[in-house]
Order: C-alpha cells, then sequence, then structure tokens
C-alpha cells in the first residue's frame, strides 16, 4: 500500500513538471511575439501596429559612444518613434534579432537579444535591445525599451 502511494505521489509530480514548463514555454511564446510584432511593425512602417505592442506610458533610452563619450539618451515617451516608424520612408527599416534570452517573474518579463538594424538591404547599426514587458489585462506590453548601438564590430549571423 505505502508502496503504491508512493508511486502514485511520484507520478503526480512528474505530470506536474511538464505542464509548469509548458506553461513557462507559452509565456515567453507571448512575449516574443509581442516583440516580432513590434518588429514586424516597423519593416511595415504601421504607427497603428506598433503602438498595439506598446504600454501607453512607454519609455526607451539608448547607449552610446558620441564624439568619444558615452552617452545616455533617454526617450521620456516613445510617440515621437511611433510617428517616425510611421512616415514613409524611401527604405524598409528592418531590425533582425537572434538569440533571445526572455526571462519572466509573474507580470514583468525582459527580453535581452543582439540586433542589427538595416535601412533596406544595407547594415546601418547594431547593438543589444533590452524589452521590459508588463502583462496587464490586454496581454503583453512593452513599457521600456533600451539598446546599445554602435556601427563598428557588427558579429551578424550569416553575414
Amino acid at each position: 500500500m505505502v508502496r503504491a502511494m508512493t508511486v502514485l505521489v511520484l507520478a503526480a509530480a512528474f505530470a506536474a513538471v511538464p505542464a509548469k514548463a509548458l506553461c513557462q514555454a507559452d509565456e515567453e511564446a507571448a512575449v516574443m511575439a509581442v516583440v516580432e510584432a513590434m518588429f514586424d511593425a516597423m519593416r511595415a512602417g504601421d504607427s497603428t501596429a506598433f503602438r498595439a505592442v506598446l504600454h501607453p506610458s512607454a519609455t526607451g533610452a539608448s547607449a552610446f559612444v558620441r564624439e568619444g563619450e558615452p552617452t545616455l539618451a533617454r526617450e521620456a515617451s516613445l510617440e515621437g518613434f511611433v510617428q517616425a516608424v510611421g512616415t514613409p520612408h524611401d527604405q524598409v527599416w528592418d531590425e533582425r534579432i537572434w538569440d533571445a534570452e526572455v526571462r519572466i517573474d509573474g507580470l514583468l518579463a525582459t527580453v535581452w537579444t543582439p540586433y542589427a538594424f538595416y535601412l533596406g538591404e544595407e547594415l546601418s547599426h547594431c547593438g543589444v535591445d533590452a524589452f521590459q514587458l508588463f502583462k496587464g489585462q490586454d496581454g503583453w506590453k512593452v513599457f521600456h525599451i533600451a539598446d546599445t548601438r554602435r556601427r563598428e564590430g557588427c558579429e551578424v549571423p550569416g553575414d
């Protein structure tokens, strides 16, 4: 009898592990879907679709070197960037990412990923994107975007 109970307890424990892992994988996929939707909107020049993945109070920051000095440029609102996305361009704005790392704890998610930004087919710059997302009643939304930017030393897979 004790042996049968032990087997049942162990079976239940092992059955719960994949369900939890599956749930985490589903959440990670949902977070990445938001990030990919943002880049799809950027490529399409669709500011409405871009705005749809952002939290209303979304902010941004970029870290780069300007004239030999470390610089942090902060955006209290991404509205200017959203409008720039929707402004017609001669070339497609194409930000490509790879090796994304997703971390989730409850209602907070972080995505850390290298990227390369192309104007049309020409590499403009590269760096790392760091996205902060919040899960509210309407799902995951980006509330902060930070990036690094450089024009040299870009190691892009497949180039």
